[in-house]
């Protein structure tokens, strides 16, 4: 338990499961290198009675035999027989779970669409073992886990055969706010200023393996030049990898998300459908579904617009990163990174991906302003006004009859209001109410990395002063 940062409320579910009095069928989903697997084995440890391990890029007797021999391992007092197909499979699990004497049999079978193989009938097996016995008891805790998550979503979760409405709890697990990827450098005896941190994570998300590859002693340049475009860098081939661990036809999702890269305020359906060659149908849906599910992109409707108006945005940070800079590098521009630090491409990228960090901590931002209580709808705004130009990326719309416009900028000192961006506040906070004809009181935020230096002179038109401390809050 010690060795586990953040994850509360998943462990919350997982501690009242395994008190259950009932059986249960917990399945853990999420994108590659979230800790799913960490997760589950560090909260119990020796408290499995049976836990296998599917084999990538096996056929069905290779799993099969993978399954015996687990279960030799777990049971060497019977001769356990190989067999050729998993209902079989399943009954020997379930008459080696009769033996146990474990008031709780907790089972877990990890990269379980795996197991699924060309013609295998695993989904077939695994039904009819949860079916006709393990639900009618118990004393059984069945946790499967898996990184294909379209397999996960479409053949357990909307399962609409013989596991529809089986499932008694599912987990999709989420990358680590700011605040968790901070405990976990301290962990790690990293120390790193909140600016190095926050450098990080708009490059690596709050994926926890990508922030198990840092190291002491080396700035957040550093660490992204050698993880990232070093010969031997650990997330140079990581982009592909990432999409064909989670889908089977993982080309599809890469289009899209490539498509989504190429505007950074976001795409409308048809907009993707044309960029990615995919026909707009309930193929696409599915496709968005899924990696909306993983938290590769986000669905939002902008402000004063309706449902179908709605716009997809890339919000996956490292896919951002790897289609802005890592894809297009080669070996010779090998300590380019650091070098380019200042170039108008890498300042656009930060103001950007620094807008996509803010965004994904709307809690601690609604925090800081002590509006954690108060309804509230998160959206973004874009005049209709062609020769206006005004927009802002994020609007808290709230309950109480306010609405704050946030400004988001990322900068190596205190942020210096000028003359002239005072006035295009105070241009885009009119054009707003112009536009939306809202009755609300509207009120800007400014969410810099340092502060705004100059407050006391633009109080009148700036109504909250926030720095990147409160995105480390917890929410």
């Amino acid at each position: 338990m010690c060795d586990i940062v953040g994850r509360d409320e998943e462990i919350e579910i997982m501690r009242d499961l395994e008190q259950s009095r009932v059986s249960e069928f917990l399945v853990v989903y999420g994108r590659r290198r979230i800790g799913k697997t960490f997760l589950i084995r560090e909260l119990f440890q020796d408290k499995f009675v049976f836990s296998m391990t599917g084999i990538d890029n096996v056929n069905m007797t290779q799993q099969l035999m993978n399954f015996n021999l687990t279960l030799r391992q777990h049971d060497a007092s019977v001769e356990w027989e190989p067999v050729n197909c998993w209902l079989l499979a399943f009954q020997q699990l379930r008459a080696f779970l009769e033996k146990s004497k474990k008031k709780r049999k907790i089972v877990f079978i990890d990269e379980l669409p795996w197991f699924d193989t060309l013609h295998s009938d695993f989904i077939q097996g695994l039904e009819h073992f949860w079916n006709s016995w393990a639900s009618g008891r118990k004393d059984i805790f069945l946790i499967v886990s898996g990184s294909a998550t379209s397999w996960m979503i479409n053949k357990l979760i909307n399962n609409r055969g013989g596991l529809h409405n089986r499932v008694t709890q599912r987990i999709c697990l989420e990358p680590f706010t700011l605040a968790e990827c901070s405990e976990f450098m301290k962990r790690k005896n990293v120390h790193l200023d909140q600016y190095q941190l926050i450098q990080l994570y708009m490059v690596m998300g709050g994926v926890p393996y990508y922030w198990d590859k840092v190291t002491k002693g080396k700035s957040a340049s550093q660490i992204i030049e050698r993880e990232c475009f070093s010969r031997n860098g650990s997330l140079k081939e990581e982009f592909n990898n990432i999409f064909k661990s989670l889908f089977r036809q993982h080309q599809r999702h890469v289009s899209i998300v490539k498509a989504l890269a190429t505007k950074s305020k976001g795409l409308s359906r048809d907009e993707i459908s044309k960029l990615s060659g995919i026909s707009n149908g309930g193929g696409l849906t599915r496709l968005l579904d899924e990696l909306e599910a993983c938290h590769f992109i986000t669905r939002y409707i902008p402000f004063g617009r309706v449902s179908r108006d709605s716009l997809y945005q890339l919000n996956d940070m490292f896919s951002l990163f790897h289609l802005r800079f890592m894809q297009t590098s080669t070996k010779k521009d090998a300590g380019n990174w650091l070098k380019t630090i200042d170039s108008p491409k890498h300042r656009a990228w930060s103001g950007y991906a620094f807008e996509q960090v803010c965004m994904q901590h709307s809690a601690q931002i609604k925090k800081a302003l002590g509006i954690s209580g108060i309804e509230t709808h998160i959206s973004s705004w874009r005049s209709r006004s062609d020769d206006s130009g005004a927009q802002a990326d994020m609007i808290i719309d709230r309950r109480d009859q306010i609405i704050n416009l946030c400004e988001m900028k990322f900068s190596v000192n205190p942020y210096i209001i000028n003359k002239k961006y005072a006035a295009e506040l105070s241009m885009k906070a009119g054009r707003f109410r112009y536009d939306t004809k809202t009755k609300k009181a509207v009120h800007i935020v400014m969410l810099t990395t340092f502060g705004v230096a100059n407050m006391e002179l633009y109080g009148g038109i700036v109504q909250h002063n926030l720095t990147m401390d409160c995105l480390f809050e917890k929410a």
